[in-house]
């Protein structure tokens, strides 16, 4: 097994609460779209409920939050950009605020690790404040894991 896994976050607000008649159509692609990650090549693990920490809400009550991890760029890759995943999101427009910042990062986690909402939310932070880097990056440009030095190069 290799020695880390990719988490990466996304972010939307929503332009309306999720049992209103504007979600309605995404709410029911969510069970399907979800079933697809569980079964992709490469997918590890996914965040099934927001605010699992103790009731905490690091996002805050107006996000849709998506958290998982997968075994490497390119499987994580073909699941947001090849498969019934970007028909959903062709259509975020009708459903989520035109984000102004960051929305989706990516990091290296150690293989085994479950990274928390907060966790996650200091790695987006650190990608609105400081660019991409090996801690904190986006699929543009993507950092490979750590080699056994602990050492990273971007990979575009």
């Amino acid at each position: 097994m290799p020695d880390y896994q990719l988490a990466q976050l996304n972010v939307a607000h929503m332009k309306a609460p999720m049992d209103a008649p504007l979600m309605a159509d995404f709410v029911a692609r969510i069970e399907e779209i979800n079933a697809l990650a569980d079964e992709a090549p490469g997918f590890v693990w996914r965040l099934e409920e927001s605010g699992e920490e103790s009731g905490q809400r690091p996002f805050g009550e107006d996000l849709l939050v998506n958290l998982s991890v997968w075994c490497d760029l390119a499987s994580l890759t073909h699941y947001v950009y090849r498969s019934a995943h970007a028909e959903v999101m062709s259509r975020r427009r009708e459903w989520f605020e035109r984000a102004v910042e960051a929305y989706v990062v990516l990091w290296w986690v150690p293989a085994g690790h479950r990274p928390t909402e907060t966790e996650a939310a200091q790695r987006l932070a650190r990608l609105r404040q400081q660019g991409p880097g090996p801690a904190a990056f986006g699929f543009k440009r993507a950092w490979p894991p750590p080699d056994s030095t602990g050492r990273q190069a971007p990979t575009a």
